[in-house]
């Protein structure tokens, strides 16, 4: 089994590093995932006004070049410009922000429906799960209306940024979506 791993995560980093756009509404904590994959000690953030860039290796022979672009109203009418060449897209809720849901509801179907996103593999980051009041991922995908997406173009995974828990998992997943829509692209243009 871990030969077959291997094999995999090396064709997934043969082209060199895959290009991640990391976006959500701000306060869902996408920064301090970042950070969190990229350093292991402690670290503050502050609300990012533009952008920060980090390549990260989630798993050995992996190589993620991760955008995390602010996620303030003002900005994110400015998320479309970094639509072109993405691999994946990492879409940070914050779990116990309910009151915003719809609004995260709006701005991811926003962003599949540019041309460049149609196909670009989703991983929802449901953040904030060590708080009592944090959605499961099964309400998550429910309220954001996710039943009517495509089987395995998406999935939600449970996380806390400031623990580091499910991160890895998050991002594995997202490896492991991109390799296979790249197999699956060969093949149709074979």
């Amino acid at each position: 089994m871990g030969k077959v791993v291997s094999k995999i995560m090396k064709k997934l980093s043969a082209d060199g590093p895959k290009r991640i756009l990391m976006l959500g509404l701000d306060n869902a904590g996408k920064t301090t995932i970042l950070y969190r994959m990229k350093r292991a000690e402690d670290f503050n953030t502050v609300p990012t006004i533009g952008f920060n860039v980090e390549t990260i290796s989630p798993c050995r022979g992996v190589s993620l070049t991760v955008w995390d672009v602010g996620g303030q109203d003002h900005l994110r009418t400015l998320w479309h410009h970094y639509f072109d060449n993405v691999d994946g897209l990492v879409f940070v809720i914050d779990s116990t922000d309910c009151r915003r849901l719809s609004l995260s509801k709006a701005e991811l179907n926003g962003i599949y429906q540019h041309e460049s996103m149609k196909n670009v593999p989703l991983i929802i980051i449901a953040n904030k799960q060590d708080s009592k009041e944090a959605l499961s991922a099964e309400v998550l995908a429910e309220k954001l209306d996710l039943i009517h997406w495509p089987n395995d173009s998406y999935f939600i995974i449970p996380c806390c940024a400031l623990t580091g828990a499910g991160l890895t998992d998050a991002f594995k997943c997202l490896a492991k979506m991109i390799r296979k829509r790249n197999k699956n692209h060969r093949l149709e243009t074979i």
